[in-house]
């Protein structure tokens, strides 16, 4: 299995990327895991920003050039791990722009003459690893899981990817967080999961 981990945080010192060092760690011990590949958007320079005007038309985005190297890393990927961190409720500016870009018409879907789109992406599954400061649980009263909902019905589902896994830790600014225990379940799922 080919896994692509998307990894969004400016710090290589926080939590979200010893998070992503589990996914590395799970999953190089893992007899069904071939590969994988980290894109690191900050590292990247990532552009989040969309542009549109009379030379740069939305419904070309599936095309552009400068964007052709993402494009084959998803088609590669079997798996998509996405880290990243729950700031005011939702993603990163710069993983929500990716996802704005990457997951264009006549890539990730085909509109259909008078039913729902065409996911492109079928077959693939995609885990989201996300921390924040407040509780774990805070999204789903505060925010009726809108962050679940966002990336697993809006976007996943919408493209034609059907198995998504969360793993969303909360309180990971408190010394009582648990970081251990919660860096350690990511890396056994990781060692473990076959699909």
């Amino acid at each position: 299995m080919n896994v692509l981990v998307i990894y969004t945080h400016p710090n290589h010192q926080s939590l979200s990327y010893s998070f992503l060092q589990k996914v590395v760690q799970g999953s190089s011990e893992n007899p069904h895991i071939t590969e994988v590949k980290i894109l690191d958007l900050y590292e990247e320079e990532f552009d989040p920003v969309l542009v549109f005007n009379k030379n740069k038309r939305r419904r070309d985005m599936h095309s552009d050039p400068a964007l052709e190297k993402y494009r084959e890393q998803i088609l590669w990927a079997e798996k998509i791990v996405f880290v990243y961190p729950i700031w005011w409720g939702r993603p990163p500016a710069m993983l929500m722009g990716y996802i704005d870009k990457m997951f264009a018409a006549n890539f990730a879907y085909r509109d259909k003459k008078g039913l729902l789109p065409e996911g492109l992406l079928k077959g693939k599954s995609v885990v989201c690893i996300s921390t924040m400061k407040g509780p774990a649980h805070y999204p789903l009263l505060w925010l009726n899981n809108a962050h679940q909902i966002l990336m697993r019905k809006a976007l996943f589902q919408f493209v034609g990817i059907k198995k998504v896994k969360f793993f969303e830790f909360g309180s990971m600014e408190s010394p009582k967080g648990r970081h251990e225990e919660k860096l350690n379940k990511v890396f056994r799922y990781f060692r473990t999961v076959s699909r």
